[in-house]
């Protein structure tokens, strides 16, 4: 049975503890993103801040993705073996 992204999203956030880490972690990042862009102006630290921000929410969202990859080729049995 073949299940969309967001199924999948939602299985892994109950059934794998990393999983669920970096999704917190995803979310503690664009809460905090959302603070500094809901400012008029940002000071050179602000700004820097968010340009790092922005590096690790996507490094912590590369990493869900390959777990979900990961889930995927298991459930397929297509996972690559040498």
């Amino acid at each position: 049975m073949l299940h969309n992204h967001e199924d999948l999203r939602r299985e892994l956030a109950q059934s794998n503890p990393e999983f669920r880490r970096l999704l917190d972690e995803h979310a503690r990042y664009q809460t905090r993103l959302a603070e500094l862009q809901g400012k008029a102006v940002l000071e050179d630290n602000e700004r820097m801040e968010t340009v790092n921000l922005k590096k690790q929410k996507l490094h912590v969202k590369d990493q869900m993705e390959r777990i979900l990859q990961e889930h995927i080729e298991k459930m397929s049995g297509s996972g690559v073996r040498h």
